[in-house]
């Protein structure tokens, strides 16, 4: 049985890594000289689209502690960006140019990996194939895709931000649920009175936005059902009043009254540490995310595992489609892996790629599925994209909040997230 790899991004490459390194032949396609994305520019593969920074490589930060998950995997990304750095304090950035030309040569020297440049307008029928064509997969593709999958393929990320439940000041919010239907911690409230709304609507209206490209938004309409917070405030000063920030339904234990406005928080995962911003998709700078969303009552000293994005990018709404191994529900011999399986970012890309390799191989081998516990951050990110029960699946990257609390809480964060690191790796041993 073959195995078929599309698209040589960084998730494709180390997806056919991983399957040579087993002693498999794998076939990778990749559409460049031939055919470019509006992002792309270079012929070389993994290209680095926008950072050559791929964040902290400290152990004990939530990127670090993958990068290093994923070099005990062998793997190839990050044996060329080891080789690659560039001065950039505690990240690790790469010079781009050497990267991706050191990735390509890597993977056309391979003997088990034959490279054919051409554009796939087909999904394989036959063998096993990995499909990791990234957020702005060819329209062709991006068609059989749809057609396979339903509505459970979508063309843009309208994400809200999402903060850790321990940040949060509980004595400045209230849980309930609207009209209190549902259970009581359903939702976390975040009250405002007039003065507090008034604040909040200047400094939303003025606040700096981060630019957009003209192929992520070559269909304004799809943004009509997803409407950017900043945009929405700036059709009126109550729109947000009588739109994510309506206080119908809700009083106050505090005052026994109506709040004048109202920002829900629901929770982003089982365990309850994570929290989105209900009705918040955004396209400020993420600084400006910081600064504002702060001014919400509990929001004060919050700690942003992800900030709000509204850009192009194709992704499944993987939780109804994929299994942990990454594979179709519907077709164990189809996987994804990178940006459109709903992780976000060049290493969360990357090492969906590793799992999605090692599990076709252990597809064709008639082995087990390789699925990592949820304690380690590739278990956890792999966790998300099968069992996330967000009611708006959205890309996420590596953050300490996707990871199962410590069983003892240590109250200093730098000491908490060096032994959730320490964990993580523990546990991997057993898998690698």
């Amino acid at each position: 049985m073959s195995i078929t790899v599309i698209g040589a991004g960084l998730a494709g490459c180390e997806a056919a890594w991983q399957i040579a390194l087993r002693g498999e032949a794998v076939t990778l396609y990749e559409m460049k000289p031939g055919k470019y994305s509006p992002a792309h520019s270079s012929r070389q593969f993994a290209e680095l689209i926008c950072s050559n920074s791929l964040k902290a490589d400290r152990i004990d930060s939530a990127a670090g502690l993958l990068k290093e998950e994923m070099r005990r995997f062998g793997s190839l990304l990050m044996a060329c960006a080891d080789q690659c750095r560039v001065p950039a304090g505690g990240a690790l950035a790469v010079d781009r140019e050497k990267f991706s030309c050191m990735v390509t040569e890597k993977i056309r020297e391979h003997p088990l990996i034959t490279v054919k440049s051409r554009e796939v307008t087909e999904i394989p029928d036959q063998g096993i194939t990995i499909i990791a064509t990234g957020p702005l997969t060819a329209d062709a593709l991006a068609e059989k895709i749809a057609a396979l999958c339903g509505e459970s393929l979508s063309f843009y990320d309208a994400a809200a931000p999402i903060v850790t439940a321990e940040s949060l000041t509980m004595e400045d919010c209230f849980t309930a649920s609207r009209y209190d239907k549902g259970g009581e911690d359903d939702y976390i409230n975040c009250p405002m009175n007039k003065a507090e709304y008034e604040a909040f609507y200047e400094a939303l209206v003025s606040a700096e936005r981060a630019p957009v490209h003209d192929f992520d938004v070559a269909d304004p309409k799809v943004y009509e059902g997803c409407m950017p917070i900043e945009v929405l405030a700036q059709r009126g000063k109550d729109t947000m009043r009588f739109g994510p920030m309506k206080p119908v339904g809700l009083t106050d234990p505090r005052t026994g009254r109506r709040p004048w406005a109202v920002v829900q928080l629901r929770k982003e995962n089982r365990e309850g540490t994570l929290y989105n911003l209900v009705g918040f998709q955004t396209n400020l700078k993420f600084g400006e995310q910081k600064r504002v969303f702060s001014m919400i009552p509990g929001l004060q000293h919050a700690e942003f595992m992800r900030y709000g994005v509204m850009h192009r990018n194709t992704f499944l709404n993987a939780p109804q489609v994929l299994r942990q191994d990454f594979s179709l529900k519907q077709n164990p011999n189809l996987f994804f892996a990178g940006q459109i399986t709903g992780v976000e970012g060049y290493m969360e890309s990357a090492s969906s790629g590793i799992l999605a390799g090692i599990n076709a191989v252990n597809r064709k081998r008639g082995l087990p599925a390789l699925v990592l516990p949820e304690e380690t951050m590739m278990g956890a990110l792999s966790g998300h994209v099968a069992n996330s029960i967000s009611k708006n699946f959205q890309p996420m990257g590596a953050n300490f909040g996707v990871l199962p609390p410590l069983e003892e809480h240590i109250r200093d964060k730098k000491a908490r997230y060096a032994a959730l690191a320490q964990r993580s790796l523990r546990l991997l041993e057993q898998y690698v």
